[in-house]
């Protein structure tokens, strides 16, 4: 059973953190992390896929500009198993995407696309979203 959860209408500024926590579903094949100012402006497609789409344990990270999808990376240092915890933070500075897993403390992904702030976030596959926080840097 793939879970959806999608939030809008909120703003997001530099610096400012998205928190996720959750659990994978049994014998997961993917759950996708999307940030943006909607769903075909995407500044990461975080997706990992644990097996589908002829990959294993990858992380695909992209962007998305006007519902065409851009530059692709592919991280094979995979911090996840199979009916496990997750948490996944998402910081925002002008250049980068600072992504804090349990695992992998400190992944940077370069921000391809040039938004001054998120107000869209869609969590979707094979994950049971348990907690989703917004942290403002004051």
């Amino acid at each position: 059973m793939d879970c959806k959860l999608t939030v809008t209408e909120f703003e997001l500024d530099h610096g400012d953190t998205i928190q996720v926590r959750g659990k994978t579903l049994p014998y997961p094949n993917e759950f996708c992390v999307n940030l943006g100012e909607d769903s075909d402006n995407l500044v990461l497609r975080f997706n990992s896929r644990f097996d589908n789409h002829k990959d294993t344990s990858t992380i695909i990270c992209m962007s998305k500009r006007d519902g065409v999808w851009e530059k692709e990376e592919r991280i094979t240092d995979f911090p996840f198993n199979q009916s496990r915890k997750l948490k996944f933070s998402c910081t925002f500075s002008p250049y980068e995407i600072l992504v804090q897993l349990a695992d992998n403390p400190n992944t940077i992904f370069p921000k391809w696309l040039d938004m001054k702030n998120i107000k869209y976030i869609a969590v979707e596959g094979n994950v049971k979203i348990e907690a989703l926080r917004f942290l403002r840097l004051c």
